[in-house]
């Protein structure tokens, strides 16, 4: 099979944007990767594009894919829509990577869009709540933040770790966020302020939980044939791993681990080449702070209940070993659902090209994205690498 590089990335701001449609926002991404791409790119080059949403509130459900493509002047090109919920996006790169490694395709737009603060606090948590098991989670009024807090409470029992912990996420994210202009919520927080924050869901705090965003972002995929006609310096897509596991949370056999996200990420360091220990920097999926902590596990950046020593060491700080989420994480930077992963890999892709301003981590060459779907039910996993990287 062909490789594939990431050739360009760009996204709106994640934030509070009732006013903007889900084609507007889409078009402003799409405009800033196209800007990204060094060598420029003519988007009648485009062969093919897919696009994740989860469409909440209920907006074009039904053909979104080929609305945002002719909104943006792609007439013709084939598109299609991925919904594996906050993994929608992750799973739409993953397709540009296919469609780009078997041949069909030299030039591949992939990416995400979710509009997600026009609507009231109900309908919202409704939109938020599909992405569980319908009879038995979201009809009987499980939350999607109660989901994540019976994983917090299960693994804070379990062993070591404690609700400080959590707290410390929110506070590293946070920091990154603040650096970051396209961030949610851009600012810094104490852990004073994360511990006492309001109760969402016992253990977690307001602090713990990622806000409700819109916005989009979008990257482009281009095959070894055409890549350096866009850039001198690209970011190979080294390896993707993907998998998928029950959707309720109480049908599996752990609470405490999500193994979709360890099977994808096992699939994606086989593919690479690469051990967790060779990662420069990484950004994963927190919708939650526990969820970084199961991250740490599931990733393999250290062994099963030794999430919190790596908070503890600064191994995950911008300045360790493995930065991780410095673009804010979905924590910080903010969660608008279809458009998460590929924002997640677009902060993958400046930090290897140097090009991620008061974020920039020194040196980096391998980067991993880790997007998961609604609290396990699916997971995909990217690792990047700036060409030439050992």
């Amino acid at each position: 099979m062909r490789d594939a590089y990431l050739v360009g990335a760009g996204q709106t701001a994640f934030g509070s944007m009732p006013s903007e449609s889900y084609r507007s926002l889409f078009a402003t991404a799409f405009d800033r990767a196209i800007d990204s791409v060094p060598g420029g790119l003519d988007p009648r080059s485009i062969d093919e594009a897919v696009i994740g949403a989860l469409g909440v509130g209920g907006r074009q459900l039904g053909l979104a894919g080929p609305a945002i493509t002719e909104h943006l002047g792609l007439h013709g090109v084939p598109c299609s829509r991925i919904e594996n919920a906050c993994a929608a996006s992750g799973y739409a790169v993953r397709q540009a990577v296919q469609a780009v490694q078997s041949g069909m395709a030299d030039v591949v737009l992939a990416g995400g869009v979710e509009v997600m603060t026009d609507l009231s606090d109900d309908v919202t948590n409704y939109w938020l709540g599909v992405s569980g098991e319908t009879e038995w989670e979201r009809l009987t009024g499980t939350t999607f933040a109660g989901v994540y807090a019976q994983m917090a409470s299960a693994y804070l029992d379990r062993y070591d770790a404690t609700a400080e912990h959590l707290s410390m996420v929110a506070v590293k994210n946070h920091a990154n966020g603040a650096k970051n202009p396209h961030a949610h919520l851009g600012f810094e927080c104490s852990l004073e302020d994360a511990t006492g924050a309001p109760t969402v869901a016992e253990p977690l705090t307001l602090y713990h939980c990622c806000p409700t965003s819109d916005g989009a972002a979008a990257v482009l995929v281009a095959s070894e044939d055409v890549v350096e006609e866009y850039t001198a310096d690209p970011v190979r897509i080294a390896g993707v791993g993907a998998a998928s596991d029950r959707v309720g949370l109480f049908q599996r056999d752990t609470y405490t681990g999500i193994p979709a996200s360890e099977l994808a990420a096992n699939r994606a360091y086989e593919a690479a080449g690469i051990e967790p220990d060779d990662l420069d920097v990484a950004e994963v999926h927190d919708c939650f702070s526990i969820a970084e902590l199961l991250a740490y596990e599931d990733l393999g950046l250290c062994d099963r209940g030794e999430a919190h020593t790596l908070l503890e060491e600064g191994t995950t700080d911008p300045d360790g070993a493995i930065p991780v989420n410095t673009s804010g994480g979905l924590k910080s930077k903010g969660h608008p659902i279809g458009a998460t992963g590929a924002g997640q890999l677009g902060e993958c892709y400046h930090q290897l090209t140097g090009e991620a301003g008061d974020r920039q981590v020194e040196d980096a060459e391998i980067g991993l994205a880790h997007n998961v779907g609604g609290s396990g039910g699916a997971a995909v996993v990217h690792v990047l690498e700036r060409e030439g990287a050992a």
